[in-house]
């Protein structure tokens, strides 16, 4: 699991993979709350330090085989959130990449 804080997910989510893993991320597969596209216009900033500086909606990120992914899709906790789908590890550098 990885707490999405400072850094946003692209510093955060490398912690949890292993070291020749990395991780692909569809940017546009989750919805983004409306303050960041604020943000990013209001600050004319680069959708990479949005992604770096900014957890964009997301303050968790827990990672499965795909084999126990469909017994998770239920959110657990008083507050539903999201499952996300089209994540996806890969072999490589251990980063963040977004497509």
């Amino acid at each position: 699991m990885a707490h999405i804080t400072g850094g946003g997910i692209t510093e955060n989510l490398p912690r949890i993979l292993p070291k020749t893993t990395g991780a692909q991320i569809e940017i546009g597969s989750w919805p983004v709350l409306p303050i960041f596209e604020h943000l990013r216009e209001l600050g004319q900033v680069s959708q990479e330090e949005m992604m770096r500086t900014f957890n964009m909606g997301i303050g968790l990120i827990a990672g499965d085989s795909a084999e126990k992914f469909t017994r998770r899709q239920e959110p657990a906790g008083p507050r539903r959130g999201e499952v996300l789908r089209d994540r996806r590890v890969v072999k490589g550098e251990r980063r963040v990449q977004y497509t």
